[in-house]
């Protein structure tokens, strides 16, 4: 059974309806590639999806320690490669305000983020710059 069914809706726009959800999103085509840029883009949600999965399996690591990622949240920055026209690099910031002090549970965080399923899925070709400021 498929998990998003997609159409094209015209002018470079798209949705695609998550199945079981029924929650939907809209993506245009940026600015800079012919599109109106008024919705996320699909390179803007790869690299999105790299921030969400890193602290998905993040948060499943700290809920079975009893740690709460509470006050974490993230910056992603996305570089284009000019031609081919992909991704060349996405920066990912965290930032925590009031994070745990046991520097094992940090470093037990940081390597979740770093082994999530949409970092191990990305082409090697795509720079994957994480930054922890905490």
């Amino acid at each position: 059974m498929p998990t998003i069914k997609s159409s094209y809706l015209g002018n470079l726009r798209t949705t695609s309806e998550h199945i079981q959800s029924g929650t939907s999103i809209l993506t245009d085509a940026p600015v800079d590639n012919n599109g109106k840029g008024e919705k996320f883009s699909p390179t803007d949600l790869v690299c999105s999806a790299l921030g969400s999965c890193m602290v998905t399996i993040m948060g499943i690591v700290a809920e079975r320690n009893q740690v709460s990622l509470e006050g974490l949240t993230w910056e992603v920055t996305k570089i284009m490669q000019a031609s081919p026209r992909k991704i060349q690099e996405i920066i990912v910031d965290f930032h925590w305000e009031n994070p745990v002090t046991d520097t094992a549970m940090i470093q037990k965080l940081m390597n979740a983020a770093k082994t999530c399923p949409v970092a191990l899925s990305l082409d090697p070709a795509i720079k994957q710059t994480i930054n922890f400021n905490f």
